[in-house]
């Protein structure tokens, strides 16, 4: 198979071009899912445990007498793990802990005082968190480490995961054994819509938590979608991005190796290329073809449906363009091989990781280095940043003042309450002057 890929795009406009490219790559009727994932919430609000039973034999093929993991199941996991894999998965979260730590020593209590009003303003943890694992016929230990450690870090007290079973009924040994290490505190075999109705409601057996967190696929972004009127969520998670800066310096083979390392996430992944070269656009797809018709790569399918579908290379005349047609993209992860391309580097606001570099790639940065793998996508780089630490923590304010400073301020609240025809705001607090 021939790839086609890569359209080729010529930016004139590139506020349009960014967005029409992103309409293209996102062009999913979402009516169905909604309609079927009411329904499913609907299922476990009214049916608790056992109509979560009946959805993970529906959803997850999977027939089985409990969902909650117990301590006998963590024990064989660690019997179907070497101690190398577990080494692998300490370095992971040692290094994330390290990022997060740095996050957490610089959120202090604040006080404020002025005009003798006293503010206080305390750093709390969220109590209890549910992360989402995708699981069932994948393994992600990685986003066990993602997710739980930041909330470790924070403080919370108690950390729920979820994830859907194998066909056997089991969870991958691996995600069990690493969410042991990161300290989860109740492990279920769900998944899926119904996994995220247990978390955000409650059954007899699963109590509700305060947030959800953690990526999934479509049914599970509608439902933390559908459930976020009623608990907080991180963010919808769509699939995985990427966006390369390249120019005429940059090797051509890296760039369409990259590339492939994140088309075959699925079939949905979104990669592209920003250049200012059209020789350097010309010679990426060559390399891609290469790779893709000549080479022995695992997963050729996904990754020539990926790019076919999704893959673009953007061809900007001016450094301006590609500056703005990179913040309008806001990309889940950028790369900018070259690391004297500062004049661009400095510009770009809107990412939800910047890899500089040609030694950075996106690939390993989503395991080793210390940086979040829970990124935004469908352009939420614009509003929000990776998940940390600040997920998983509020701050409480409290506030006092005494009479005579009542006295003083009430003036000014009486002007704005006027303005805004509540007048019984201000007799509340003339009724203490009194």
């Amino acid at each position: 198979m021939t790839i086609k890929l890569i359209k080729i795009i010529n930016v004139q406009d590139p506020i349009n071009d960014a967005n029409e490219l992103r309409e293209k790559s996102w062009n999913k009727d979402l009516a169905t899912p909604t309609k079927s994932t009411i329904a499913i919430i609907d299922e476990i609000k009214k049916g608790g445990d056992e109509a979560l039973l009946r959805c993970v034999e529906k959803f997850d093929n999977a027939k089985i007498d409990s969902f909650v993991v117990t301590k006998k199941e963590i024990k064989e996991a660690y019997e179907n793990v070497t101690s190398k894999q577990i080494d692998t998965i300490k370095y992971m979260k040692s290094k994330l802990e390290e990022s997060e730590q740095a996050i957490k020593n610089n959120l202090k209590d604040i006080n404020v005082g002025s005009d003798n009003i006293r503010i206080n303003k305390k750093v709390i943890p969220i109590s209890r968190i549910g992360c989402y694992i995708p699981g069932g016929k994948a393994r992600y230990p990685s986003t066990v480490i993602m997710c739980a450690i930041p909330a470790k870090v924070a403080g919370v007290k108690q950390i729920v995961a979820i994830s859907p079973p194998m066909k056997n009924g089991k969870i991958d040994p691996f995600t069990l054994v690493t969410a042991d290490i990161c300290g989860v505190n109740e492990f279920y075999k769900i998944g899926g819509a119904h996994g995220i109705a247990a978390l955000a409601y409650g059954t007899k057996t699963i109590k509700k938590v305060d947030k959800i967190v953690g990526p999934g696929g479509l049914y599970v972004s509608v439902a933390k979608s559908i459930i976020s009127k009623d608990i907080a969520i991180d963010m919808l998670a769509g699939p995985t991005e990427l966006l390369i800066y390249a120019n005429e310096k940059d090797d051509p083979r890296i760039v369409a190796l990259d590339l492939i390392s994140q088309a075959e996430h699925s079939e949905d992944t979104v990669c592209g290329v920003v250049t200012n070269s059209n020789s350097t656009a010309k010679k990426i797809i060559e390399e891609i073809d290469k790779i893709i018709n000549f080479g022995n790569i695992d997963r050729k399918d996904i990754v020539e449906k990926s790019l076919n579908k999704n893959g673009f290379i953007a061809i900007c005349d001016k450094d301006e363009k590609v500056i703005e047609f990179i913040n309008e993209f806001a990309p889940e992860h950028l790369e900018i091989l070259d690391n004297n391309e500062r004049n661009i580097i400095k510009e770009i606001n809107n990412a939800g990781l910047i890899l500089i570099g040609n030694y950075t790639p996106s690939s390993i940065s989503d395991y080793c280095l210390g940086s979040n793998h829970v990124l935004p996508t469908y352009k939420f780089a614009k509003s929000r940043s990776s998940l940390s630490v600040l997920d998983f923590i509020k701050i409480v304010n409290t506030v006092e003042i005494e009479k005579q400073t009542l006295e003083k301020i009430s003036p000014i609240l009486k002007e704005i309450t006027l303005m805004e025809g509540l007048s019984n705001h201000y007799e509340a607090a003339y009724g203490r002057i009194q």
